[in-house]
């Protein structure tokens, strides 16, 4: 009589690169998916994470002279607050002067620049001639731009309003510093934490494309901070010197949106020599509101970012911009504030893959 085979048992592993796969995949959805349902209350913690990781390695410092993590810790969360309320209280009264005439010279600036539009395209009629640049076509020019500038106006108080909302939510100037608090604190323990539940196989590739990530998403973020940092400063110190009446809020605001590449620039450049065309009676005023927006740019492009950022960056112009449109348009605010981090780990992980791809047989395949 024989004896029935046992069935066989599977290997340790067999089936399981499927499971990857599902838990992978599932855990990508629910991220998304809870970015988008919670994305109204997720500001405060993402802002918090974002600190935490800025403040990491100064509180590894700390710890490594023997000073208690947790000290570390509330040392430079305090630290952070107090900086932040020294700048309110220095800036804020200027700011918000500055926002009131802004908000209160609308008006003026559009009627101004429907007559520039107008005078301009007379000037062109007599160039080129009626048969041209007709009574319609400059009507029809004119209606265009004064509806284009109200809608400028409109969403331009709609940011300010929203801005103001926003600074005034206790939940973003409560909640934030303690979370930053217990995320500096803990950092070191959650990183062990995720650590251990990445399957062994993959350890090794994880941990290697993680401190890549880490080195590139550091050296952009801590960079740029810099490059809008010192931007701002000039900016808005270069524009009070030339006499521009709103300088200070046209360079802080050029300074701060620098860290979308070109987009700082071009946004100051382009109201600098609005409102500049308008408060000045001369064409050389105007010309040297511009002349500080291209030197700001040389400056920018030649000096600053290479010493700051140099090559270590590896994250290009082009997707760094779809990444942060992508991003706002997927999710808000949100969305703007976790592109970078996104954009940085998609493109380590497609330059892995990459590298893969151009070692593998299927890459060196030459048979028909």
């Amino acid at each position: 009589m024989s004896v029935p085979e046992r069935p066989r048992e599977p290997e340790v592993g067999e089936g399981t690169h499927r499971q990857r796969l599902i838990l992978l995949g599932a855990g990508i959805a629910l991220l998304l998916l809870a970015l988008h349902a919670f994305a109204a209350i997720l500001l405060p913690f993402v802002v918090a994470a974002l600190i935490a990781y800025l403040l990491d390695p100064l509180a590894g410092r700390l710890e490594a002279v023997r000073m208690p993590r947790g000290v570390a810790a509330l040392l430079l969360t305090t630290g952070v607050v107090a900086l932040f309320v020294l700048f309110l209280l220095l800036f804020y009264p200027l700011l918000l002067a500055q926002l009131t005439i802004l908000v209160t010279r609308i008006p003026e600036y559009i009627g101004a620049i429907r007559v520039l539009i107008t005078e301009s395209l007379l000037w062109l009629a007599d160039t080129l001639g009626p048969e041209v640049v007709d009574r319609r076509l400059r009507e029809l020019a004119v209606g265009q731009a004064a509806g284009m500038l109200g809608w400028i106006a409109g969403a331009l108080g709609a940011l300010i309003g929203g801005g103001a909302r926003l600074f005034n939510v206790a939940a973003l100037a409560v909640v934030t510093p303690v979370v930053t608090f217990y995320l500096l604190r803990d950092w070191p323990r959650m990183v062990t934490a995720i650590d251990g539940w990445v399957p062994r196989r993959y350890v090794a590739t994880v941990r290697l494309l993680s401190t890549e990530i880490d080195r590139i998403l550091s050296a952009w973020v801590r960079g740029q901070a810099i490059v809008c940092l010192l931007l701002g400063a000039f900016y808005a110190a270069a524009l009070t010197v030339a006499g521009l009446e709103l300088g200070l809020i046209v360079g802080l605001t050029a300074g701060i949106i620098s860290f979308i590449p070109y987009v700082g620039t071009l946004t100051g450049f382009v109201i600098g020599v609005g409102m500049a065309a308008v408060q000045f009676p001369t064409w050389y005023d105007v010309a040297v509101v511009a002349a500080i927006f291209f030197v700001g740019q040389m400056v920018e492009g030649y000096i600053i970012y290479p010493r700051l950022l140099g090559d270590r960056v590896q994250l290009h112009a082009v997707w760094v911009i779809f990444a942060l449109f992508a991003g706002g348009a997927a999710f808000g605010f949100i969305g703007v504030l976790l592109a970078v981090p996104a954009a940085a780990a998609i493109g380590v992980v497609a330059r892995f893959w990459l590298r893969r791809y151009l070692a593998s047989p299927l890459f060196h395949d030459r048979s028909p």
